[in-house]
Parts: structure tokens; sequence; C-alpha cells
């Protein structure tokens, strides 16, 4: 895995754990019942297990999840533009989809280099 790819990794971990943090915080802060912290938390935590076993396509859908996040965190800084946690979700969220797309970008690319690799010393 080159340095790049590591990289874009780290920093989609750590703005997952950042996210998920944020919605934690923003659910006690609203005295949410537990099934809407189930409701909001779930979509991300299905991804860990994939995430965690370096599943391409778990990142990928963490793209496609990190966007019904960045909607809602859109409609909350509408409605309250002064809000640090608001604005630390925003960029937790902008960070992830980054991160992940780059990182299934680069990973592909790695994995598509190994591949003759591999191949060659089957033969």
């Amino acid at each position: 895995m080159s340095s790049r790819t590591r990289l874009a990794r780290l920093s989609c971990f750590a703005a997952f754990i950042l996210l998920c943090l944020q919605q934690f915080l923003d659910m006690v802060a609203a005295g949410a019942p537990w099934i809407i912290w189930l409701a909001v938390l779930l979509p991300l935590l299905i991804l860990v297990p994939g995430i965690l076993r370096d599943r391409p396509r778990s990142f990928i859908w963490l793209c496609f999840v990190s966007l019904l996040y960045f909607m809602r965190l859109v409609v909350d800084l509408f409605a309250n533009p002064s809000s640090a946690l608001y604005w630390t979700g925003m960029l937790a969220v902008v960070v992830l989809f980054c991160a992940a797309m780059l990182y299934v970008r680069w990973r592909a690319r790695d994995l598509r280099d190994l591949a003759p690799a591999t191949v060659k010393e089957n033969i």
C-alpha cells in the first residue's frame, strides 16, 4: 500500500470517528430517544466491519452514506450557522467523503499494479 493510500485511509478513519462523535453529541444535546440514535448512527455503523477489513466496496458505500449526513448538516447549518458542533460535523463529512473517494481510487490502482506481479509468480 502506497503512502498516499495509507494517508487517505487514516484520514478516512479519523473523519469517520469525528463524524460519529459529532452525531452522538448532537443526539445527546437534542435529548433524542434511542430510536432516533439508532436511525442516525446505524448507517455509519453498518459499514464498520467492511471498513476494518479494508474492503473497497465498503468505502464506496461510505461515500454514498456520507452524502446523507452532508445534506442533513447543510440544513442544520442554515438553521443555526453559529454552531461549532455543526461546523465540526460538516468538516468531518467533507473530509470523510474526499478521503474515502481518494482511498478507493488509489487502492484500486495499487491492487491493479500488484496483479501482474502475482500472476507472474504463479506461472
